[in-house]
């Protein structure tokens, strides 16, 4: 079995650094077996075929370096710089080597050798997966590489299913085998009960449901929380608070159908402890005390109120608007991005700017020295070093722009979560209003 996921690369520097991780590409690394175990007491070296690494039409080491290179031949460095494969076998099918030759075979045929790429099989994980990354731009022609619907199911899916028929694994066969298979990224969220961008349509329909005895209550309780419907088609539909997005109900998963749901409004099941839902991790608390300091400003402040909006909190808000609460896939990532802040006591963008480019400069330097030990001593134990240095490093960087970019959009969810809170408060207070008002005209209702 295998899911693949075809993912467009904007920096293929850091695709390629992330899917060379010797970490996770090596089996010294990842082995448990009593094999391993009795190596590592030895301190046996292991041999260069337990690195799951490879290369098409460039070399490993130099792979970012030969792609930029057949882009300035062909003046074609702009736009998408490559794209990034991944390719997941269900956990205990497949062996490290079987998974990489089937790797190799996958971009072989794919690519007919038109388009350098690095292969590498990650075996950091339940699931051993390969890793593909690929230049945009052909190094025998020149021509882009076009990732749609269409190259993904003649191509991409159509490959790997016959991979797993040659290699005696499983096939996924789901409604949508014909078409566009679920991204691999959503596909393992979902096993693992990760959030998703479903996460909080579901929360309001099963609130909407616990708090229902009919059908047309449970259509109230939606639309009061800013949703509304199309069912004049094949297929009903959900339309989004805010966005205007639309999204099927039998998107969302079996239980809510339309029908599913009219079920279990009708036969509620009694409720069990087993079942409750965890709250959100709070790890960054740990940085604060675990309680909200007296006085926070700039990007701490931002960030604080972002995950108590989110609901990401012990203390919940009284009203968690659909605007921020969206956002909850990313909830791991924004909690990280606040724990890098109040540790490295940032307050602002500028501190940020200088953090990043400070970084940038050590980074430049690191792999000028790393280049000179590539020439003049390749079996240098500090090349090694240099690396973790410049993953590290990497990541800080990559962090910090992260921040700049998504700062901003926070602010504007939270500008956009304001307006709709003021709206939700407007209508309570119109309600209100009217309730007393039917109150004072019919006495007896009281």
């Amino acid at each position: 079995m295998a899911y693949t996921s075809v993912i467009p690369v904007h920096r293929l520097d850091n695709a390629i650094d992330y899917i060379l991780d010797e970490k996770k590409c090596s089996r010294r690394e990842n082995e448990e077996s009593l094999e391993g175990e009795i190596d590592k007491a030895l301190n046996k070296d292991k041999t260069e075929q337990d690195l799951f690494q490879s290369a098409i039409g460039c070399t490993v080491d130099s792979a970012f370096e030969d792609m930029c290179r057949i882009k300035e031949m062909w003046h074609k460095e702009k736009g998408v710089q490559g794209f990034h494969l991944v390719q997941s076998f269900a956990a205990g099918e497949v062996s490290p080597e079987l998974a990489h030759q089937i790797g190799l075979e996958f971009a072989d045929r794919l690519l007919g050798g038109n388009f350098q790429a690095v292969v590498s099989t990650h075996l950091n994980t339940k699931c051993v997966h390969n890793h593909i990354v690929w230049n945009s731009v052909s190094m025998k022609t020149g021509r882009k590489y076009r990732s749609n619907e269409r190259t993904y199911v003649t191509g991409v899916r159509k490959i790997s299913d016959e991979l797993c028929v040659k290699h005696h694994l499983s096939v996924i066969r789901t409604e949508k085998s014909e078409r566009v298979a679920r991204p691999y990224a959503q596909w393992l969220a979902e096993q693992n009960g990760a959030p998703t961008w479903k996460t909080p349509i579901q929360q309001d329909l099963n609130a909407a449901v616990s708090a229902s005895l009919t059908w047309k209550q449970f259509l109230r309780a939606l639309e009061q929380k800013g949703y509304a419907f199309r069912f004049d088609r094949k297929y009903p539909t959900l339309i989004l608070p805010g966005s205007g997005r639309t999204v099927r109900f039998k998107t969302l998963g079996k239980q809510y159908t339309p029908e599913a749901i009219q079920r279990r409004i009708l036969y509620p099941k009694p409720p069990h402890r087993a079942g409750k839902e965890q709250p959100p991790a709070n790890r960054f608390l740990l940085l604060l005390g675990e309680t909200q300091p007296r006085r926070l400003s700039g990007l701490r402040a931002l960030y604080f109120s972002y995950l108590y909006k989110m609901g990401a909190l012990p203390r919940k808000p009284r009203y968690i608007s659909y605007a921020v609460r969206e956002d909850i896939r990313r909830l791991d990532q924004r909690i990280e991005q606040a724990e890098f802040i109040f540790q490295n006591k940032i307050e602002d963008l500028g501190q940020l700017t200088t953090l990043r480019q400070k970084t940038e400069d050590e980074i430049a330097v690191l792999i000028k020295q790393r280049q000179k030990l590539y020439r003049y001593e390749p079996g240098s134990q500090q090349i090694g070093l240099l690396t973790e240095q410049l993953k590290k490093l990497r990541h800080t960087a990559k962090l910090c722009r992260n921040i700049e970019t998504h700062s901003i959009e926070m602010e504007q969810r939270l500008q956009a979560a304001r307006i709709e809170e003021q709206q939700h408060k407007d209508k309570q207070a119109q309600e209100q209003k009217k309730k007393q008002s039917r109150n004072r005209e019919n006495p007896k209702r009281r």
